[in-house]
């Protein structure tokens, strides 16, 4: 397993175990209903906090009828976001990356026009996932596209972790390509559903770590060297230093929610302090509740890269197509 395959790995290891706690922000009902996760769990209902009971879609049309079997669940309380998924199993947005990672290493390449009407064919496709919880930015996307609009202007300003998610599948399926062609390609595939330009410079950034590290780097090093208009080395080694403890860091020093401004140097903290230890610096981050899932895109992509995926955590791919 190649650096860059282990990157993609250990970013949908990351999902797979923060899945069953995602958007837990009350530490405590976590520890509390969940214990330590450190190993693949099923989720259970109710989630405690779940915000589903507060989410609504109506699907303008056919073209926009993405939640389907789903749908019913939409307003209802105490459902949890990932209520059907296995032990081990992805969330939608990461069943999205291996389905762009499948993608392109059938076509031996990347087309943007060709993904978008993969991405829509699979969103539309009933029983293509059994995730409840579909993200803002899809809804949107699928809004814009009901109403008539070109693949290419459904995306929304969206500054959310949420759309890193398929950035190490992609940089994995394109190895070997110069680092300049996949900062262009990155930033073309994301902006295709977030080009918002904080979510385009966070995905940049995760593009230049990932290579950093996977051409030798240490993952500290390379978050020195490439990521300090993020996080600065020196913040993190003093907060260290001074024993502050992760859910202080992410949660207090940074909101454990989605915004990249917030999820991504608290990801590169994790990253740096769990370097050495794949599995701890997972079983963290999960811990740390919030968008954990959509964070270990960062967190298990540096350190599958930096040391590849230990057997126990790694995810049998079952997608149902």
């Amino acid at each position: 397993m190649t650096p860059y395959t282990a990157a993609y790995r250990g970013s949908l290891s990351a999902d797979a175990l923060s899945m069953p706690v995602h958007w837990y922000y009350d530490r405590e009902a976590l520890l509390r209903e969940y214990g330590v996760v450190d190993h693949f769990i099923a989720p259970k209902n109710p989630h405690t906090g779940t915000f589903m009971d507060r989410t609504h879609y109506a699907a303008l049309n056919e073209k926009g009828d993405i939640l389907r079997e789903q749908a019913e669940y939409y307003g209802m309380a105490g459902i949890h976001y990932h209520q059907f998924l296995q032990a081990g199993e992805n969330t939608l947005n990461f069943q999205l990356a291996i389905e762009l990672y499948d993608f392109v290493k059938e076509r031996g390449g990347y087309d943007a026009d060709a993904w978008l009407e993969r991405y829509i064919a699979r969103m539309l496709e009933p029983g293509w996932h059994r995730d409840t919880f579909v993200e803002e930015y899809h809804r949107n996307f699928f809004t814009n596209y009901a109403k008539g609009k070109p693949p290419r202007e459904c995306g929304v300003s969206d500054k959310h972790i949420g759309g890193l998610a398929q950035v190490p599948a992609l940089v994995a399926a394109l190895e070997g390509t110069s680092l300049e062609e996949l900062r262009a390609i990155v930033k073309e595939h994301v902006g295709l559903t977030h080009p918002h330009p904080e979510a385009l410079r966070a995905a940049d950034a995760l593009v230049r770590l990932l290579v950093a590290v996977a051409g030798g780097k240490s993952i500290r090093e390379a978050i020195g060297a490439e990521a300090g208009d993020w996080l600065a080395a020196e913040d993190i080694e003093a907060w260290i230093a001074a024993g502050e403890e992760d859910n202080h860091v992410v949660g207090q020093r940074f909101s454990a929610a989605c915004y990249v401004e917030d999820a991504m140097p608290s990801s590169l903290f994790l990253a740096w302090k769990y370097a050495d230890d794949f599995k701890a610096g997972l079983v963290a981050n999960t811990m740390a509740g919030g968008d954990n899932c959509h964070r270990g895109a960062v967190v298990g992509g540096l350190l599958g890269a930096s040391s590849g995926v230990p057997e126990e955590l790694r995810v049998k791919e079952i997608i149902n197509h």
